[in-house]
């Protein structure tokens, strides 16, 4: 690729990268509960200066563990002070991660199929979606993918070689520890179960036990989880392990339960537009390759294990999003793929301009409050048509690269689109950030009444937890109601 090439193609994939992953992020307020209380525990670690003990509302808090936080803090000390502080650092962990991704697949499959599955990875719904909020999933994802993408070579092969990868393994294992707690062991343990089966199991264990494995992971895992301990005790243990961890597995408390096929139309939905080379009949050899035995055995074990999960959120399943990108791209370079699969690609992001409308109703009320749409962009629903019949023509002409690229130009149009287009929508509707500007005057004189909990959980992280519950301090000001509003004295 000459020089001229290599500088336009540089400079599409930073356009492309900018308005998928940065435009437009701070157009939306916090959305939903969990944003907003982790960019106020993010910000009282600095107010408090304390590291270790993550607190919401001035109470320590053990739902999750501290990596998000500590990059929230850091984002806010570097002058990150807004919505972005706690997403910015998700946005960037993501690109970086994108890079990694390219680079170790390319090293294992190719350059082809290296790039096949970094389009598709980067123009999925799903991990666009959650590398734009302040949420663990994605930098759990990121660590947990970088840990099993570098096993890659042991895998295929153990000798001298490829085992010098193992501490890296236990590093970002141990990373992934600081992210989500124990999720990201379990799913590589039971992703291992694929090199124990075609190597044997003690042949697996005595690679993993090495000293040179276990002493990054724990350098890097243990002295958080430590220091918490040694400053809070067994209230830390209980709450976190066996409340969030063993809990959120066996009983609905923490009410996301859900049934246990909830994750098929969510990977459906947040894997498009590439769903169909996903689900279409496979034409890459498991039989020979025990690198994608293990890629197989990855997204097999995260579906199942958070299926099992009473209960359960979208996010949950990210961490399948990078080895599926990689088993699309391997069906992808395979000559024989059926036209089918283009076409219901295509087709699919039609579902984009429809989202237009139901989107932000959709996170305010939930998917079925919000359907059917009012109205349909239908000229861009033409127009994603038009666009399919290109994708079309490149794919039976045997220009599968050109189709494969205009797939994912017409994915980062339509998916940008949309983001410019709901998320001040989003704010109003899904959001509380204008409800705060409304009672920012009043502050002094506003209680909260009876509101739906993402209410609550925003509004104390933009006054900075300063407006009382009016069932405890009642003030001539009330903000109630579903959807919330502040209701003046007579």
């Amino acid at each position: 690729m000459s020089l001229f090439k290599k500088a336009i193609t540089c400079t599409i994939a930073a356009v492309a990268i900018y308005f998928l992953y940065f435009h437009a992020m701070d157009k939306r307020g916090l959305i939903g509960p969990d944003e907003p209380r982790y960019a106020s525990v993010a910000r009282e670690m600095i107010e408090s200066d304390d590291w270790i003990t993550p607190r919401l509302g001035a109470k320590a808090w053990f739902e999750k563990p501290v990596l998000l936080y500590w990059l929230g803090a850091v984002s806010a000390k570097l002058g990150v002070n807004d919505d972005r502080m706690t997403r910015l650092p998700v946005s960037l962990i993501s690109i970086a991660f994108m890079f990694f991704f390219y680079r170790y697949t390319r090293r294992q499959f190719g350059p082809l199929e290296a790039q096949y599955a970094l389009l598709i990875l980067g123009t999925s719904i799903g991990w666009i979606a959650f590398s734009q909020i302040g949420t663990f999933d994605l930098p759990l994802s990121a660590s947990l993918s970088a840990a099993l993408l570098i096993l890659m070579p042991w895998v295929q092969k153990s000798d001298v070689s490829t085992r010098k990868a193992l501490p890296w393994f236990g590093a970002l294992l141990g990373v992934s520890v600081l992210a989500k707690g124990l999720v990201g062991p379990a799913v590589g343990a039971l992703t291992l179960l694929s090199v124990c089966r075609d190597r044997g199991f003690s042949s697996v264990i005595r690679d993993l036990i090495q000293l040179r494995v276990w002493l990054p992971f724990v350098a890097v895992a243990a002295p958080w989880y430590l220091f918490c301990y040694i400053e809070n005790g067994n209230p830390f243990l209980e709450d976190f392990f066996w409340q969030h961890h063993f809990q959120r597995f066996t009983n609905d408390s923490l009410q996301h339960a859900q049934p246990f096929w909830f994750f098929i139309p969510v990977l459906a939905l947040g894997f498009l537009p590439w769903t169909s080379f996903v689900v279409t009949r496979s034409i890459i050899s498991f039989q020979n390759d025990a690198r994608i035995r293990f890629l197989f055995m990855w997204c097999l074990s995260t579906l199942l294990l958070f299926s099992f999960s009473i209960n359960k959120l979208p996010g949950y399943i990210l961490p399948m999003f990078p080895p599926l990108a990689i088993l699309a791209g391997l069906q992808l370079s395979r000559p024989r793929l059926r036209l089918g699969a283009f076409a219901i690609a295509g087709l699919s992001l039609m579902l984009v301009p429809i989202a237009e409308d139901v989107l932000p109703r959709a996170l305010s009320h939930g998917l079925f409050a919000a359907w059917p749409p009012d109205t349909i962009a239908w000229s861009r629903v033409i127009g994603v048509s038009l666009a399919t019949i290109m994708v079309l023509w490149a794919a039976n002409s045997g220009k599968r690269t050109m189709a494969v690229q205009l797939l994912a130009a017409i994915a980062v149009v339509n998916i940008s689109y949309l983001q410019i287009k709901t998320f001040p929508v989003i704010d109003g509707e899904a959001g509380v950030r204008p409800l705060w500007l409304s009672t920012e005057p009043h502050q002094s004189e506003t209680c909260i009444g009876e509101v739906r909990r993402h209410v609550v959980y925003g509004l104390d992280y933009y006054s900075d937890h300063k407006l009382p519950r009016c069932i405890e301090t009642p003030r001539p000001y009330h903000i109630t109601g579903d959807p919330a509003q502040l209701t003046q004295p007579n």
